[in-house]
């Protein structure tokens, strides 16, 4: 069935992308951030005058809401289309300006509050994808925020096509847009139960046709060191620092292989995100990184041996190895529910768009959902550079994310 859509995605993502929603991960309050509610406010009221009259906005910031199945058969599964609210912490998303490149030529792409700031197309080869399209930045000074109001408006839009159409057959569709995806607590709070939705799709995937069914497993290690302070006029002989001590265990990383920088495809790292302390008390913070539980547990393990190698230089230190899991390779659920990914490829390529499976070196709030009961591989919205102030997305493959979340809503129908 072709489809006819009027789209509003546009004016939506526009506006979705000016209201600061940056999450924080030092905060302990849930959502982390309260400005992200400012931006579920005004989608659950955007909701409501589509006609979802059960939208709502708990007080964990987490957004719930229904499209009702206009279907005659009763056996049409509960899917389920999920987006984050919040922006990365790791780029300003204060006072964002956002700038639509028209009929993009191919040439590099000058932000103008920053001029430093330059979309090259030999650093982002999808722009050259994208001739003739329109591209949307930011201005320089911020990230875009793509990730993942790209995904909000993608999934508003469609939602607003599925409400308006009821010749185009459906089950029932659940939203949910959830709060604090970027500091890795996105459905903490989630309600399942609440949910009840079968499968589901996150819409926060890069370029066209994406199509994400396996992620990292991820853990994160924390070093608490205890070392010996001393008056430094004093410390010959006695002094031992624990910010030196900190200092060598980073030190003693690989330096030509299990780091992000000289790491891609299937290989894992070991990262260290955050290094703070004194002589007496230090603490080191890393994020562990690979495909399988087996590899991320190796990569810990070498850790631990260059902490303790480490160690034996200071006999009066000590340190504490703590290990807190944070989601694990969501491929190990999906595949014994191979229509989920089927469904979405015959969406896609409905939509004339070509599938394009793959690993994602990241993860997803689809990553936790999916071993929480809700099988949820993630589809593209049309983000790149996220987390940077040269973050960009095309009109033109929005338009594209649209088509294949309504088209997915079909596809589940006609297959039940």
């Amino acid at each position: 069935m072709a489809l006819d859509i009027q789209h509003t995605f546009l004016e939506r993502f526009l506006r979705y992308v000016q209201i600061d929603t940056q999450s924080d991960s030092a905060s302990k309050t849930i959502p982390s951030t309260e400005k992200q509610k400012n931006l579920g406010k005004v989608l659950v009221e955007e909701l409501k005058e589509l006609g979802i009259e059960d939208a709502h906005l708990d007080e964990y910031g987490y957004i719930y809401a229904t499209i009702p199945a206009n279907t005659d058969k009763a056996d049409v599964p509960v899917i389920c289309f999920c987006s984050h609210m919040d922006t990365s912490p790791d780029c300003s998303g204060k006072d964002v300006k956002p700038i639509i490149h028209r009929n993009y030529d191919g040439s590099d792409i000058v932000l103008p509050d920053d001029p430093t700031v330059v979309l090259r197309p030999k650093d982002h080869p999808d722009l050259k994808e994208q001739i003739g399209n329109d591209i949307i930045t930011a201005s320089g000074l911020t990230l875009l925020g793509a990730d993942n109001k790209a995904g909000l408006a993608e999934i508003m839009d469609a939602a607003r096509y599925l409400m308006s159409h009821p010749e185009v057959k459906h089950g029932k569709i659940r939203i949910l847009f959830t709060p604090d995806e970027e500091i890795g607590r996105g459905v903490d709070k989630a309600d399942m139960k609440k949910l009840g939705a079968d499968f589901g799709y996150t819409v926060d995937g890069e370029k066209r046709g994406s199509l994400e069914d396996e992620t990292f497993s991820a853990d994160a290690v924390t070093i608490d060191i205890r070392g010996v302070s001393i008056h430094p006029g004093f410390a010959k002989g006695k002094l031992e620092s624990a910010l030196k001590i900190a200092s060598d265990i980073v030190a003693g990383l690989p330096k030509d292989r299990l780091s992000p920088e000289t790491t891609d495809g299937k290989e894992g790292f070991i990262h260290p995100v955050t290094m703070s302390g004194g002589a007496e008390l230090a603490k080191i913070e890393f994020i562990i990184r690979d495909f399988t539980d087996e590899m991320l547990e190796s990569h810990e393990n070498i850790l631990r041996d260059i902490m303790n190698g480490v160690l034996k230089n200071y006999p009066n230190s000590r340190a504490e190895f703590k290990v807190t899991e944070q989601y694990r390779n969501m491929k190990k659920v999906l595949d014994q529910y191979p229509q989920v990914v089927d469904n979405a490829m015959e969406a896609m390529r409905r939509a004339g768009v070509k599938p394009l499976p793959s690993s994602i070196r990241g993860g997803t709030d689809g990553s936790r959902l999916s071993f929480m009961g809700l099988p949820c591989p993630n589809i593209f919205a049309g983000e790149h550079a996220f987390h940077s102030r040269e973050e960009w997305v095309s009109v033109q493959d929005m338009e594209k994310a649209v088509e294949t979340i309504v088209q997915l809503a079909m596809v589940w129908e006609e297959r039940a």
